[in-house]
């Protein structure tokens, strides 16, 4: 077992054995040599017999086929069926010699089909293909309006609409001075909002628009002072109101008018614009509320100020545009606030109001929605005459605008109607040819605010009897309305009460058992017998304050000192019952007020005595009046 030349170099002596190792070692086997194992022989063994495998089976199957081409070849000779190998030719195919039967792939036609008939077939595929690309060309096709949900914001018109960039939550605002935040992803059937409130309290809302990351909302309302929401409805900034008295509208802090619109920088998160009656435009940043950080002073021909009605950012941001009430267009460039760098002086009627302007996504077409019923294009490099002019579209409001479709082929506004005079109208128009291509009916009022959200391919509209209305297609849109149709509307919540959890311990001691829970109801005929649970609240004090309390509002020296000590003004007892309570006290026990008047008679007595006394000679030593 043990290597002889081993024991050599260790100076070993002793010699074992196998047996023995093996019964000390517990097994056997020493002195063999391993066995080595060559992989890459092992690898190419193994490939060569893959390949002789699949070079057999190819062979069969080749041997297989032309058997097969055998028997059918001879079947035009023979009648005999015993050389066939496979299923018998089907006697409508023409035997047309070996090419015809090498281009036939597939299972045999089946009776009755004719070359012709195939040729027809083929013929209508390539129709429905061609119709298929046409469709895909028409940009009618893609527009949403199959199926519309109506969200309910009140009874004024919805004059501000706003989706954030992801389209998850639509924010709504009105005349009735609301604004309301609506979540797709968690609203139901019902299609509530879930939340309302009044920003700018009575001042009518204008705009409402998210910013590019979708975190703050621009709320520009019939104030001075726009203000900035986070998703919540927390304010985050109110712009400040610029003084009043100062003629240079560039040396306030702010606007001094009311404002007209309001608009994000596509690219910088923090930075807004505004326009107003002061007739300026002014851009904001939202770190620094103390002070505008650049004013642009619209002016008309003849150098005068004139009101901005309308104003946005180019979609890179670096120009100005804003639309006034002369009927001028003009453009500034971002960082250059002094001189216009295009300049429209007849867009549209003078005296009219502007309610729209707008960029196309490639950022060469300006569209503007005037007040003389008409809806323009231009192109900003030849700012002269108008790419095109759609008339006849009625406009009653300051705020209607218009909206670029996602893939710019479209271009769609909306239309104002008289109450009760026929239905609003959004409608479209191809931006090429500026032909009328579309229209949907919107309701029984006019069409407001109409938003073409690019992400979710839905189309949002505000209408003048307070309904927002979004318009999509189950297959061509994306979330937004398609996530809130589906859900069931939730079943109201019954009143609850809470209740303490009850832990059943049959064995434990009485020291530590609770007591045995009982109803509910009892438990509640219970409470309202307990004067302490079943106090009513205390109502909010109004006026100077009673019973020990004072009303919240006052500032003055007389409301803090009433406040620190607490003093009841207000006397609720009846005024004879205060005098008469110690009446018959003081009939039983007259300590306090018999020796008083005892005394008082006693000296009043005197003093007519006296009086009589004195009173004989005064008249004695009088002198008669001549």
């Amino acid at each position: 077992g043990v290597d002889r030349g081993e024991e050599e170099e260790t100076g070993a002596s002793v010699q074992y054995k196998d047996g023995d190792i093996a019964a000390i070692m517990g097994f056997s086997g020493f002195g063999k040599k391993a066995r080595t194992f060559d992989l890459d022989a092992i690898f190419e063994q193994t490939r060569r017999t893959a390949i002789e495998r699949s070079q057999k089976a190819l062979a069969g199957l080749t041997g297989v086929f032309s058997l097969r081409q055998q028997g059918i070849s001879s079947d035009s000779d023979s009648d005999s069926d015993s050389d066939l190998v496979g299923p018998p030719v089907p006697p409508q195919l023409p035997a047309e010699g070996d090419e015809d039967d090498d281009d036939l792939v597939g299972p045999p036609l089946p009776p009755g089909y004719s070359g012709r008939m195939a040729e027809e077939e083929e013929e209508d595929d390539e129709e429905e293909d061609g119709m298929q690309d046409e469709d895909d060309d028409n940009p009618v096709r893609k527009i949403p309006d199959t199926h519309e949900i109506t969200l309910q914001h009140g009874t004024k018109t919805v004059s501000a609409l706003g989706l954030d960039p992801s389209g998850a939550r639509l924010v709504t605002g009105g005349y009735d001075y609301d604004v309301k935040f609506w979540d797709f992803a968690g609203m139901d059937a019902s299609l509530q909002a879930f939340r309302s409130l009044q920003p700018c309290e009575c001042h009518q809302i204008k705009s409402l628009q998210y910013s590019i990351t979708g975190d703050v909302i621009l709320v520009v309302a019939g104030n001075a002072q726009a203000k900035v929401l986070d998703r919540d409805g927390f304010q985050v900034l109110e712009c400040v109101k610029g003084d009043q008295y100062i003629v240079d509208m560039a040396n306030t802090k702010g606007h001094t008018a009311m404002l007209n619109c309001g608009y994000w920088h596509p690219k910088i998160k923090e930075e807004f614009l505004t326009c107003s009656n002061d007739g300026t435009v002014r851009t904001w940043d939202l770190n620094s509320e103390k002070k505008h950080k650049a004013v642009f002073k619209p002016r008309s021909q003849q150098g005068k100020r004139v009101t901005p009605t309308c104003c946005t950012y180019s979609r890179d941001g670096k120009l100005i545009a804003a639309g006034c009430q002369d009927g001028t267009i003009q453009i500034w460039d971002r960082n250059l606030s002094v001189h216009t760098k295009f300049h429209c002086r007849q867009a549209h009627v003078p005296g009219t109001d502007t309610s729209c302007i707008t960029f196309s996504y490639d950022g060469t077409t300006l569209a503007s929605r005037g007040g003389d019923d008409t809806l323009k294009t231009w192109d900003i490099r030849n700012f002269k005459k108008p790419l095109n002019v759609a008339s006849g579209l009625t406009n009653f409001f300051p705020m209607t605008d218009c909206s670029f479709s996602p893939d710019d082929q479209l271009l769609v506004t909306g239309t104002s109607v008289k109450k009760d005079e026929g239905n609003g109208k959004l409608v479209f128009f191809n931006r090429t040819s500026f032909q009328k291509v579309y229209e949907i009916e919107v309701a029984n009022a006019s069409a407001v605010r109409c938003l073409w959200h690019p992400k979710l391919n839905q189309i949002m509209v505000g209408t003048s009897n307070g309904l927002a209305k979004v318009y999509y297609d189950p297959v061509k849109s994306q979330r937004g309305a398609k996530l809130c149709v589906v859900k069931s509307k939730r079943k109201e919540k019954q009143a609850e009460t809470l209740t303490q959890d009850y832990i059943i311990t049959p064995h434990a001691l009485p020291m530590f058992r609770e007591a045995r829970q009982r109803s509910t109801r009892k438990q509640l005929e219970k409470d309202r017998l307990d004067p302490v649970k079943s106090h009513k609240p205390e109502p909010p004090v109004s006026g100077p304050g009673r019973g020990g309390r004072v009303a919240a509002h006052g500032g003055t020296l007389s409301s803090f000192i009433v406040k620190n000590i607490a003093l009841d003004k207000t006397d609720d007892s009846n005024p004879r019952e205060a005098i008469l309570r110690h009446a018959k006290e003081a009939s039983e026990d007259p300590y306090w007020i018999a020796p008083a008047y005892a005394k008082y008679d006693g000296m009043r007595t005197h003093s007519l005595r006296l009086e009589s006394q004195v009173e004989p000679e005064s008249r004695a030593n009088q002198i008669p009046n001549p």
